[in-house]
Order: C-alpha cells, then sequence, then structure tokens
C-alpha cells in the first residue's frame, strides 16, 4: 500500500472516529443485529447464526450507505475534493484511501457480533466452518456494499442523494434472486448469478465456490473503477 493511500485512509478514519459518525452507526448496527439474534436465541430457542447472518446483509443497505455518503460528496460541497486534485497523488489513490477506512469500519462493527459467536460457542458445539465462512461472506457483500457507495457518492454533491443511489442499486442487487418467478426462463441463471444474496447465501453456508468470489472481486472492481472515472472526469470539465 502506498503512502498515500495509508494517508488518505488514515484521514478518514480520524474524521469518522473523531465525530459521533461511527460510534452512533456501529451502536445501532450492533443493537438491531443483537435484537435479531436474542430474539431468535431466547424466544425462538435456537442456538445458531443463521438468522443473524440473515439479517446482517439486510442491515447493511442502510448502514453502508450511511458511512458512504459523505467520502466524496462532502468533499465536494466544501471543495476540498478540487484542492485534492492539485496534490501529486492518483484519483485511484484517494478512492483506495476512502475504500480501505470504509472497510476497516465496516470490519470493526463485523468483528464486535463475534460476541454472539462466543455465546453460542458456550452454550454448545458450534460448526467452526460455517461460521468463518458466514463471516467471510459479510467482508466480501459489505466491501461489494462500500464500493458502491463511494460511486454514488463521487457522482453528487448532495449527500442524501448519494444515499439513496446507493442504497437503492444495493436493494436492486439484493433482491434479484427474490423475483426470479416473475423473470422468463432465460434470464433465470442472469439474475441469479447477478443478485448479491444469491452469492453470499452460497458462502455463508460453507460453500466457498470460486464462482462467488469472482463475482464480489468483479463487482468491487467495477464501482471503485468508474469512482475514479467520476473523480476523473472533474479535471476535463
Amino acid at each position: 500500500m502506498s503512502n498515500h493511500v495509508a494517508i488518505f485512509c488514515k484521514r478518514e478514519l480520524r474524521s469518522y472516529f473523531d465525530s459521533p459518525i461511527a460510534y452512533i452507526v456501529i451502536t445501532i448496527f450492533l443493537l438491531i443485529s443483537g435484537w435479531f439474534f436474542f430474539s431468535d436465541l431466547f424466544l425462538a430457542n435456537q442456538a445458531s447464526l443463521r438468522n443473524l447472518f440473515g439479517i446482517i446483509p439486510f442491515i447493511f443497505m442502510f448502514f453502508i450507505p450511511a458511512i458512504t455518503m459523505r467520502l466524496i460528496s462532502e468533499e465536494k460541497k466544501s471543495g476540498t475534493i478540487e484542492i485534492l486534485l492539485t496534490l501529486p497523488v492518483k484519483d485511484h489513490q484517494i478512492i483506495l484511501g476512502k475504500f480501505l477506512a470504509g472497510m476497516i469500519l465496516i470490519s470493526v462493527a463485523v468483528i464486535l457480533t463475534l460476541v454472539y459467536t462466543f455465546t453460542l460457542s458456550g452454550l454448545g458445539n458450534l460448526d467452526s466452518g460455517s461460521v468463518a465462512s458466514g463471516y467471510l461472506g459479510l467482508i466480501f457483500l459489505g466491501a461489494a456494499y462500500l464500493s458502491i457507495g463511494i460511486f454514488t457518492s463521487s457522482l453528487t454533491q448532495n449527500q442524501i442523494v448519494a444515499f439513496i443511489f446507493s442504497f437503492l442499486i444495493i436493494f436492486v442487487l439484493y433482491l434479484l434472486d427474490n423475483v426470479l418467478m416473475f423473470v422468463p426462463g432465460f434470464l433465470i441463471s442472469l439474475f441469479e448469478y447477478l443478485s448479491v444474496n444469491y452469492h453470499f447465501s452460497n458462502i455463508s453456508r460453507g460453500v466457498i465456490d470460486s464462482r462467488d468470489v469472482i463475482y464480489y472481486l468483479s463487482l468491487i472492481f467495477l464501482f471503485l473503477f468508474l469512482s475514479v472515472r467520476a473523480l476523473s472526469s472533474r479535471k476535463w470539465r
């Protein structure tokens, strides 16, 4: 990782944790995921992480757009983006720095949910393989959503617009495998493959398939590439 990427990463992390943003978002994330976990544990009397892995992708649809909506749009609105673009740094270094900072924040939130795993491990034997693959799936999913959020933030100065656009893109990708009954048969495999939820379900079940990994890496690369292009386009206006 280049020094410039590290500098932008630290800069974004400082902006997260020097303000209430990170603490509020992580706290809300843990409260919601914790409620579903403990309701499953005590009300349904089921010692399983399946419900937790089922609800976190849905929470991510709100959680991640909320932390990405300001990443570039705020820079544009305040005018600091013009200063950044005059510095001897490449556009992709700015994007990667912001992406890594967002990934650290998401990873912190996900790691804190390990308390639920430790709780269950004290009650009985857990399949460590499926738990590990479930958390791996969450990291891939979070990275994909994050890249989408950065892209939409690079398109506008308005944080609310960036939030809405990223939510809509994520929601559509999440919903694709739930509308298969309404699409023509020859499109079913395409819709299924494009669905982020389909690939996450495969990984969270303990099936680490190269097709799922390639899908997430391709999605992340695509939206980060589009973010760089959107940022570069300002130089030609």
